[in-house]
């Protein structure tokens, strides 16, 4: 007996996975009590094996977080127990079990977050070449038409939801407190919780090819009313959407909270490096967006489980109520995937080009800018959709004007980069990928805001190559560009350079590769989300399918890389890039609470060449000294020489 109150006490994912059974045990059983406790048709039909397992995919993450320990604080507060104390673990110091178990610490939850969005990147990579293999030929290959669709669908679905808006929280969750001099999150129990919840809804949208019928099929969009006539698996996603929203919340709020309470002294909000003001803006866009997205998933969850009729005309409802809440959240989500890029993007062009950012002011102006901006242009998306033929002008000219603050942020990092002591190791060639990329699919993006253009390509592989050159070339450039730049910051080790260039080249060789010819499909013709396509487009899907293999190897070399260097690279200096912002102030890893006194900031980020600039203190201290060790305490913008 002792021995099992010990097992049921023991935190970890042995526990938590015992939740899990219990959460659906206990869902089944409620939902069967209910059901057989009356005798009305109405309970008889909706009660039925789908409302079962919707109750069940609500409880079952529940009792995981439950057994997880993530409830232990509250409940032993409530028996009037004596709390434990935040488990800040020195991320990962004692053992590599710390990032499999409940942790406050916000370095060990952005590694969590980081490895966790890699490992759906590389699920949702491999959904993807099953689908370029399928389309390699007309004609069905390997999959039906139904397992294609749900293909793309999870393949869409885990890129967004579970890789790029959460891996932008996770380097953010570890560099952006450093950053402002603070030791930790504002709320780290909240922190974590943001977290627990972000596996258990990757794992729910890939449990869904394991539901009858198969995986859910109507794309990551979910429209009705296919989404409300479909298989039980469209559940998985409605509810997996809804805790990835409900994170994204969480840390958006944390990030806000943090950002402007925990300022070190003397950081003012333009002493604050632009990553700062990116997921500050970023934040502000979660936080009034999201629960759009969550509104839309509850209102299919109702229809689909308990016949609400939201989105079924022929009881009242309004399919294209539906596309608007949703989009409404969905192009600022564009956003949310973009901005954090930008920021990264800004750290690593100035330090590697050793250049103020030029227009520093505008480029935090153009991002709040593009924050509000980003609710006006909606409809775009609905051009085509049936909705009020007047709407489309206004939407093309917000469409077209919100290309204004982002065409600022593309000449300031041009505009600083001009005469600059370039660097071009990994971390700056994929930021020069970026620019390149990123500028191509937003020059596309411009192209689709004119309506008779944006008809004559609609639901065309036009639109899939616009969307992954935003995406792939946007946000996945400055992704792999930020964790190759704060690599030795967070595992105290150095990356093989060589390797970091093979993976660059071979990257945006083979990107541009698969998805420049989309473009030529999609003028052609071809419809996107399809299973097979006539003859004429054959001889382009087979070389863009053969570049989409090589693409898809080129990320073993980042895999590799970075799990041989983590393991054994060679020790890290506190400042190896000579950055200027306070996160390179201090030892590689950090401390457990960062700083081992408070910083106090005297000037701007990014005064490289500034004679007699000075960045940051740690105060008091009379006399230069080390922190957390081994780096300076004091950076002087105006040491680098011209010559450098």
């Amino acid at each position: 007996m002792r021995t099992t109150l010990a097992k049921l006490r023991a935190p970890g994912l042995y526990r938590a996975g015992l939740g899990f059974a219990i959460g659906i045990a206990f869902a089944t059983a409620i939902t069967w009590v209910v059901r057989s406790s009356t005798g009305h048709a109405t309970f008889h039909h909706y009660l039925s094996g789908d409302a079962i397992l919707t109750v069940s995919l609500i409880a079952s993450p529940i009792f995981f977080l439950v057994g997880l320990g993530g409830f232990d604080y509250w409940l032993y507060w409530a028996a009037g127990r004596p709390t434990r104390p935040e488990d800040h673990s020195s991320h990962g110091a004692h053992s590599w079990k710390d990032y499999f178990r409940i942790n406050t610490d916000h370095k060990v939850i952005g590694i969590q977050y980081t490895v966790t969005a890699f490992f759906f990147l590389l699920v949702g990579g491999l959904l993807a070449m099953l689908m370029r293999a399928q389309l390699a030929q007309p004609g069905a290959q390997f999959v039906d038409a139904n397992t294609y669709n749900g293909l793309f669908s999870v393949h869409a679905s885990l890129l967004i939801f579970l890789f790029v808006i959460p891996v932008f929280a996770g380097l953010a969750n570890y560099v952006l407190p450093l950053m402002i001099g603070a030791p930790d999150m504002a709320f780290p129990r909240l922190n974590a919780l943001s977290y627990w919840l972000l596996p258990l809804a990757g794992l729910m949208m890939l449990s869904s090819f394991l539901a009858p019928g198969g995986a859910f099929a109507d794309g990551w969009t979910a429209y009705t009313p296919l989404s409300i006539d479909a298989p039980i698996g469209q559940d998985f996603f409605s509810i997996g959407v809804q805790l990835a929203g409900a994170s994204s919340i969480m840390t958006a709020l944390n990030f806000l909270v943090t950002i402007i309470t925990m300022r070190a002294p003397g950081m003012s909000f333009f002493r604050m490096p632009l990553l700062v003001w990116a997921n500050f803006a970023t934040s502000l866009l979660v936080v009034i967006a999201t629960p759009f997205i969550a509104a839309s998933q509850f209102f299919v969850l109702l229809d689909h489980a308990l016949g609400f009729n939201f989105f079924n005309a022929g009881k009242g409802g309004d399919v294209l109520m539906y596309q608007h809440v949703f989009w409404f959240y969905s192009h600022p989500a564009v956003y949310i995937m973009m901005l954090p890029g930008f920021g990264i993007i800004s750290e690593v062009i100035a330090v590697k080009a050793r250049k103020p950012i030029f227009g520093y002011r505008m480029m935090a102006f153009s991002l709040l800018a593009i924050v509000a901006l980003g609710f006006t242009v909606w409809a775009h998306h609905m051009f085509t959709s049936g909705m009020a033929s007047w709407i489309r002008i206004p939407m093309a000219i917000t469409t077209a004007i919100i290309a204004v603050p982002t065409g600022i942020k593309i000449f300031s990092w041009l505009a600083t980069l001009w005469r600059g002591i370039l660097h071009l190791d990994t971390p700056m060639l994929f930021a020069l990928g970026f620019l390149t990329t990123f500028t191509l699919g937003g020059i596309s993006g411009v192209m689709l805001a004119m309506v008779p253009f944006d008809i004559h390509v609609s639901a065309s592989y036009f639109i899939v190559a616009h969307i992954h050159y935003v995406l792939f070339g946007g946000s996945l450039m400055t992704i792999f560009a930020g964790v190759y730049y704060w690599f030795p910051k967070m595992t105290g080790r150095t990356f093989d350079e060589r390797l970091g260039k093979w993976h660059f080249w071979t990257t945006f060789v083979f990107f541009n590769l698969t998805f420049a010819p989309m473009h030529i499909l999609g003028l052609e013709g071809m419809p996107r989300r399809v299973a097979t396509y006539a003859s004429k487009f054959a001889d382009l899907n087979l070389f863009i399918s053969i570049a989409s293999f090589a693409l898809g190897l080129s990320t073993l070399i980042f895999v590799y890389n970075i799990v041989t260097s983590w393991r054994g690279g060679p020790r890290a200096a506190a400042n190896p890039w000579r950055g200027l912002t306070l996160e390179w102030q201090v030892s590689s890893p950090p401390p457990i609470f960062n700083f081992d006194r408070v910083p106090t900031v005297v000037g701007g980020p990014y005064e490289y060449g500034v004679p007699g600039a000075v960045h940051g203190i740690f105060a008091p201290a009379p006399v230069p000294a080390t922190v957390g060790g081994g780096a300076p305490v004091t950076t002087g913008g105006g040491v680098h020489a011209p010559s450098e």
